[in-house]
């Protein structure tokens, strides 16, 4: 008998929860409201979509605007996804995740989409070649940036008069200069693999072609030829950082950048509040990683951190557009901005935060590439790979070893490719 009852229990319960999430698929509530549901992966920014969600509801009487911001947004979309409870909208960095979603038709092409005009051509491109394979169509907005290089202490290099250095050589020869004045020219925080990243991503972008992962995956080239020199350069890196650069964690790392136990960090300008919270008066600024012997080969790393794609299956498009075009309204742009020391997707006179001041001419002028980790496949796990090399110091070995990880975990992409390629 009490197994009855709570098999009703629960049978009461599931069709309860099913009735709450009918209204969040672009239909009309009770309220005679268009509802739209937004779910978005960055926790951190809930103030900012808060007050957005806010705003947007008080300014529209026919749709009604719910936004999500929940822990592990990925996983919890991904179940949502098989139980088709999708959300009208979702808000996902352009990574590997992205690509996966839009070979599987999920997403809606949302070419129609007058804001998209608006956004710089450097984003869209990238998000085009996340695609394992080119598609009809645009399947997202790119809405935030970040940008990674060299975070630096700009009181500590004003004092000894240090300038930023615009080649490999010149970069070099500015670590021996701060090691000489007594001073530990980097902070890292390689104990968390996925801060390995973060140095390898910028001086890939200056060393490696933008689509060598679709070259890989073509048979055009390998990654034992295109990043042999990355690898090389990122152990050139160690001598400058702290003896054990595996005993510290990010947070580790941010606190010492903070307390001025080392000039630079390399690191996006997502560490940023992290390290203002220890040190909120700490003057940085930062400078593209200038890992090219020709200045003008020299990227900015910038991806998309955040863009926002519609759903296939959402029923009522123009709302979900409508919610895309209060996003990208120039005052809603600067709240993130404000609130997550971003890089704007959008063309616009927007105001930058002042530690992106040395990267504003690259940001301008869209001299940007994609991080190369974004196409990587998670069960590679890139990051814990680069971390194993960088302890072991065998650049063949690691490259071997990527080449053939490469493989197995993208066999059914490559054969994708293939097939693409034989009727193209």
């Amino acid at each position: 008998m009490k197994k009855s009852k709570r098999t009703i229990s629960l049978l009461l319960l599931v069709v309860l929860l099913a009735g709450a999430l009918s209204g969040c698929k672009g239909t009309k509530s009770d309220s005679g409201k268009i509802e739209i549901e937004l779910v978005q992966y960055k926790p951190e920014a809930v103030k900012a979509f808060e007050a957005i969600e806010e705003k947007f509801n008080a300014t529209h009487d026919n749709i009604h605007l719910t936004i999500d911001s929940p822990n592990d947004a990925m996983t919890i979309l991904k179940t949502r996804f098989i139980r088709e409870d999708n959300p009208d909208i979702i808000g996902i960095g352009g990574d590997v995740n992205y690509s996966n979603f839009v070979d599987s038709d999920m997403m809606m092409d949302i070419s129609d989409f007058d804001g998209l005009d608006t956004i710089k051509q450097a984003y869209l491109d990238i998000d085009k070649n996340l695609e394992f394979v080119p598609e009809e169509g645009v399947y997202a907005v790119p809405y935030m940036a970040n940008a990674a290089g060299i975070l630096y202490n700009k009181d500590i290099f004003d004092e000894h008069g240090w300038k930023i250095p615009n080649t490999w050589s010149e970069f070099i020869a500015l670590c021996d200069e701060i090691q000489k004045a007594g001073i530990q020219p980097f902070t890292f925080g390689f104990k968390d693999t996925w801060t390995c990243l973060a140095p390898w991503n910028a001086i890939a972008v200056d060393l490696a072609p933008a689509d060598v992962c679709q070259q890989v995956n073509g048979g055009e080239t390998t990654f034992t030829e295109e990043y042999r020199e990355v690898s090389e350069r990122m152990l050139a890196l160690l001598p400058y950082g702290p003896e054990d650069p595996f005993a510290y964690n990010y947070n580790d790392a941010c606190t010492a950048f903070a307390n001025g136990e080392s000039a630079m960090y390399t690191i996006g300008s997502y560490a940023v509040p992290q390290i203002k919270s220890v040190n909120p008066e700490m003057n940085i600024d930062s400078f593209v990683f200038p890992a090219a012997e020709k200045a003008e080969d020299n990227s900015l790393n910038s991806g998309c951190d955040l863009q926002f794609s519609v759903m296939a299956d959402c029923e009522n498009k123009e709302a979900a557009y409508e919610v895309l075009r209060f996003l990208l309204e120039d005052e809603n742009i600067q709240i993130y901005i404000d609130d997550q020391t971003a890089v704007p997707c959008k063309e616009g006179d927007f105001e930058l935060p002042s530690i992106l001041d040395g990267m504003a001419s690259y940001i301008q002028e869209g001299r940007m590439k994609d991080y190369q980790d974004h196409y990587y496949p998670s069960e590679m796990a890139v990051d814990a790979q680069i971390q194993t090399f960088l302890m072991k110091k065998d650049v063949d070995a690691f490259l071997k070893k990527f080449d053939t990880d490469w493989i197995r975990y993208n066999r059914d992409i490559i054969r994708k490719v293939e097939e693409y390629n034989k009727n193209h």
